[in-house]
């Protein structure tokens, strides 16, 4: 599984998925790419666009379309705070595990509700075909940190910890505004944001010119 990996994506599976973005780096200063997944929902989300506010950043936002379905109004909130969207499929489905067609079907219909060209697949996971149908429509974006906020054996700690260690120029580095995650991802998130700026990164949207 993809969460057993190291935190920064090894280059085998990158080749995986030939054509997505993993990383941007600057030509000059260094930039970074904060991304939440999974959200929007009511218990999370909002905490963490007051957050950003604080902070002083801008991020984007892979969101579940069942959950912009549920929570229309706060998918707008995310827009309305300046920061991006992208699609993450209607139902959070896993590439691996469902035929292109049926895969295709949710994402479209996921589109229909987000309309961002940018897509992240759940859980990294894309079958070859799928991967070629959808840069036909979208950009892919992967990440170059897995934070594993989600992970309940981690502490707070060690999510920082893994920001620290891998990010670099151009990291895009994931986050999770949900519920499952929300116990590590509150405390470490505003704490990563902080190092990063101290350490002379910028943040960035995706889509913003590095």
């Amino acid at each position: 599984m993809l969460e057993r990996l190291l935190c920064r994506v090894p280059m085998w599976y990158r080749m995986l998925v030939p054509g997505a973005r993993w990383r941007i780096p600057a030509i000059s200063g260094r930039s970074i790419y904060l991304t939440f997944d999974d959200g929007p929902i009511p218990e999370v989300t909002p905490w963490v666009l007051d957050e950003l506010d604080r902070l002083g950043v801008k991020a984007t936002f892979f969101c579940v379309a069942d959950n912009v379905r549920k929570w229309p109004e706060l998918f707008e909130e995310i827009k309305r705070r300046g920061h991006q969207v992208g699609n993450h499929t209607y139902h959070h489905i896993q590439g691996l595990y469902h035929g292109t067609r049926s895969y295709m079907e949710d994402v479209h219909a996921a589109h229909e509700l987000i309309h961002s060209r940018y897509f992240r697949p759940p859980h990294g996971h894309l079958r070859f075909r799928q991967n070629i149908e959808l840069s036909h429509s979208f950009e892919i974006i992967m990440w170059d940190v897995v934070t594993r906020d989600y992970n309940a054996r981690l502490t707070p700690e060690e999510v920082l910890s893994n920001v620290k260690r891998y990010a670099r120029n151009g990291s895009i580095i994931v986050f999770h505004d949900s519920i499952k995650a929300q116990k590590n991802m509150r405390e470490a998130m505003p704490r990563a944001v902080r190092w990063l700026l101290d350490e002379g990164y910028h943040f960035l949207r995706i889509g913003d010119a590095p």
